[in-house]
Order: C-alpha cells, then structure tokens, then sequence
C-alpha cells in the first residue's frame, strides 16, 4: 500500500464483507440483488477495485446501511483497531510481498472473525506503546526476518558483484583498496568524494558518510574513518549505484528512517559491499583452513583480517551469510555490542538470528545483560589497554557459553577494534551440534574458557556469581507467582 487511495479501497471492502457476513447474504444473492458480478463484487471486497458513487449507493441499500457510512474511513468499535492498523505508517510503508503476504488475504481474516483478530492487533498496538516500540523499529525488526527467512544469504547479489568485479578488471584473488573503489565511484558514476564539510559542522561527526544528490553528486567522507571504513563506505556507495537503488538513505549512520524501502534498500548496499570486499570463494576457503586447524589459533582470525584489510564487523557479519550456505551452519547469532564507560551501560545495537535462535537478544526493559559473555568481558580488556595507551591491534576473544537452564551451547567468537574514540565489540555464536563438532576440529580445545551465562542479571537463578550487576528480580516475581498458584491449587483440594 502507497497511497491513501489503497486504504479507502481496503477499508470500504472491509466494510462490505463484514456486512454481508453478518446479515447471512452470499456473494452471489449480493450480486443477484444489486446487479454486479460475483467477480467484481470480490475485486470490492479485496480492497482492489473501487466501485462509483452509483454502485456503493446500491450495495449500502442491500445492506442496511447508509451511503455515508460505507464511504467514510470510521469502523465500528471492534474493527478500530484494524482500521487504526491499516492507516498507519507500518502497513502503508511495510513491503509485504517480501514476505509472500497478500493484503488482501489478512482482509479475509479480519472479515472471518473480525473481535478475536481485532483484539490481537490492539494487543499488539498496546504492546508497542507500553515498550515505546517507534516504526523504524519495526523496519528493522521486519529486515532481520527477512534476513533470517534467506538464511542471510542472497545469490542474486552475489552475482550482482560478481559481474562487476569481472566489468571492473577486480581480481577475486585480490581485496580491492580503497584507492581503486574511489576512482571507480568518481570516474565510473561521477560521484565525488569529500571530507570538508564534517570539519564545518560539528553536529555530523558521528555520521561515516553522507551521500549529497544532485547533478553533480557528492559521497562526504568523515575524515577520522580508518582505511577500512572508507573502503567500505564507497563500497556501499557503489552498490547503490550499481542495484539502482531507490529510495535510499543518504548517511550512512541513520539520523531518520523514512520507509522499509529505504532499510531493504541499505541493507542491499551494504551487502554489495561486504561481498566486494570479502571475496565469497576466497573467504569460503579460507575458513576451511581456519575450522581445521587442531587447536585453536586467533592469530589467524587476526591474519585473516589483515589478509583482507576488513574491520571486525565487516568480517564476521560477512561469515553470517557464508557459513549458513557452505558450512551448514545455520543456527548462529550475530551481536554488536557498545559500551558507555561512564554509565558503566552495556547496550546491543544490532543483532541478527538465524534459524530462530533467539538468546541472546536485545532487551528493551534496561535489564543488566550478562556479564559473563565473552563480547562484555572483552570490553574489560580494551578499557586496560586504553588505560595504559596500548591501543593496538584487534582483540580475538572465544568462549563455550552454555545458557541456564536450557540445553543450547554456543561456540561464540569476539572481536574487537579498540581505538580512543569507539568502544564496541562484535561476536557470533554458532550453535554447538554435531554437524558443528564435524566442521569444527578445535572445538574441544582445553584453551577455549566453558562458562554458564543467562541473558540479564534479572532473570538469572546464578546466586553466587561474582559478576552480577543486578538482583534477580524479574526470576524472584516469578518463583513468587509460581508459589502463589501453587498454593491456590492446595487450597482448592482442602
């Protein structure tokens, strides 16, 4: 849905179907009555024909109700929160058909049994509200299903970056320097590349880049990128030109999230990008080697990074999408961690999960995530080379974390890029399992630390854990209330 037009459509057919569904009058007797075919009377009713003034005067005779009312948007009591749901931003932005979904087929559902569905769309409504869940929130929700629906993973765009590697004289054995992507954006799409702005206006510093249309395009580069982020930004921007993607964002840092076209459409970029940049056949080999290696080794995980000049992020959101399709390896998380030192806050900015795998995951309670995950306790690490102005290179951590009650083990990676300005960890967790001990020979290694972790301190039954940063009061209400109830059902035998 794009247009306020759709939603006339939709809320009239709406209207008509839950009507006649009430008055006990089928399509056809409708149809009899009125003087309009079956087939256009269930065009009406699927939102997708809107009949003449003419027609809706007859049909509004047939059932009941007057003219007025099946033109106007107002709904009945029950099916307001449907209406509220179809006007809003969510459904008109929302590009439905990413997820095989028919608009008019949930109108089906709404008409069938309009009290308990629209008592399930309040619910969700209210849910959003009491959270303060805003609708780029939902976007972003909606890309990681998508995400998670293709396994991460999208030949199309790999064939996109193939061809232009190939167009380009690119060498897939070799990583392409931000030199050589810089002079293909400027002479290839005439978009220039800048820094000065961001030295004039203080408000863009934490902005990597800005993109600035027009007949003479500009890519703004903020001058205090590594070589990395650079190479990466105008890959990105490359993308953009190459998919033709529209709408687009145009920073790379969001400042206002206008559609889901716009998220789909970054994303696809910024895969574009990583694919470019980590060469899917190299990297493919690459981690053979690395999983089967007899003990485990983070000097070549560093190796590997060097060998294809890449940030922590940009390496391991690249394994999200490889080791599902040529490992096997579907059941994996991947969590990007920042940390406010004076706060002492550890917050998740972005998250992945595959194969519905859904610990750990973002809290929006403010509850103390898990002290014991080893992409926290790296922080620890960089706060002591900071202190003692050892800021060098990346820092590798490993860890078998098994969750608290409950049978799922992860083997999770860390990294971590420390610099004077940034503070954050990236990591991925592939589930322990048997087709993971066959591709993963190191796996046993005594060196790797085996720690049990929960999510938030708040829900975590560890009593004696030297970590905690939180009381268990989420787990104590509800030992409480399972205590109550038991207590209630004694009574009731006495």
């Amino acid at each position: 849905m794009r247009l306020q037009e759709d939603v006339i459509r939709l809320i009239l057919g709406l209207k008509i179907k839950q009507l006649r569904s009430e008055k006990n009058i089928s399509l056809t007797d409708l149809a009899t009555s009125t003087g309009i075919s079956v087939s256009y009377l269930n065009e009406i009713e699927k939102g997708k024909k809107h009949p003449k003034p003419s027609k809706i005067a007859v049909i509004a005779d047939e059932l009941g109700v007057t003219y007025d009312y099946l033109v106007s948007l107002q709904l009945s009591k029950r099916l307001q929160p449907v209406g509220e749901l179809l006007q809003s931003n969510i459904l008109s932005e929302l590009p439905l058909e990413h997820f095989g979904l028919d608009i008019s087929r949930l109108l089906d559902l709404f008409a069938t049994a309009p009290a308990k569905l629209s008592a399930f769309v309040n619910t969700l409504l209210e849910i959003s509200r009491a959270f303060d869940l805003r609708v780029e929130q939902f976007y972003f929700s909606a890309l990681r299903s998508y995400q998670e629906l293709h396994d991460n993973y999208f030949e199309e765009l790999e064939l996109e970056v193939e061809q232009f590697m190939e167009a380009h004289g690119i060498s897939p054995e070799l990583t392409p320097t931000f030199a050589q992507l810089a002079g293909i954006l400027e002479n290839v799409f005439n978009i220039i590349i800048a820094t000065e702005a961001f030295d004039q206006h203080s408000e863009l510093t934490p902005l990597r880049s800005i993109h600035i249309p027009g007949a003479a395009p500009v890519l703004l580069l903020n001058p205090n990128l590594t070589e990395q982020q650079r190479a990466f930004a105008v890959a990105r921007e490359i993308g953009f030109e190459v998919l033709q993607l529209k709408p687009r964002p145009h920073t790379s840092t969001w400042v206002k999230v206008g559609s889901f076209e716009e998220v789909l459409n970054n994303f696809k970029a910024s895969y574009f990008a990583g694919a470019l940049l980590l060469n899917r056949d190299r990297l493919v080999q690459d981690m053979q080697k690395f999983f089967a290696q007899p003990t485990w080794e983070p000097n070549l995980l560093l190796q590997l990074m060097e060998n294809y000049s890449t940030s922590p992020e940009t390496l391991l959101h690249r394994l999200t999408s490889l080791l599902p399709r040529f490992f096997s390896i579907k059941q994996l998380f991947f969590l990007r961690f920042h940390h406010d030192v004076a706060s002492n806050h550890y917050s998740l900015t972005k998250e992945l999960h595959l194969s519905g795998l859904h610990n750990p995951h973002a809290s929006f309670l403010n509850e103390h995530y898990c002290r014991r995950w080893i992409s926290l306790t790296l922080f620890e690490e960089m706060d002591r080379q900071k202190r003692t102005g050892q800021l060098g290179q990346p820092l590798v951590g490993i860890q078998r974390s098994s969750y608290i009650n409950s049978t799922n083990e992860y083997l999770v990676l860390a990294l971590a890029q420390p610099t004077e300005s940034l503070t954050g960890t990236i990591s991925i967790g592939l589930l322990l399992n048997e087709n993971l001990r066959r591709k993963v020979r190191f796996l046993d290694d005594p060196a790797i630390v085996h720690r049990y972790v929960n999510e938030t301190c708040e829900r975590c039954p560890a009593l004696d854990c030297l970590e905690r940063a939180a009381p268990p009061v989420v787990l104590e209400k509800q030992l409480w209330q399972e205590k109550v109830m038991q207590t209630l059902e004694g009574l009731k035998t006495v």
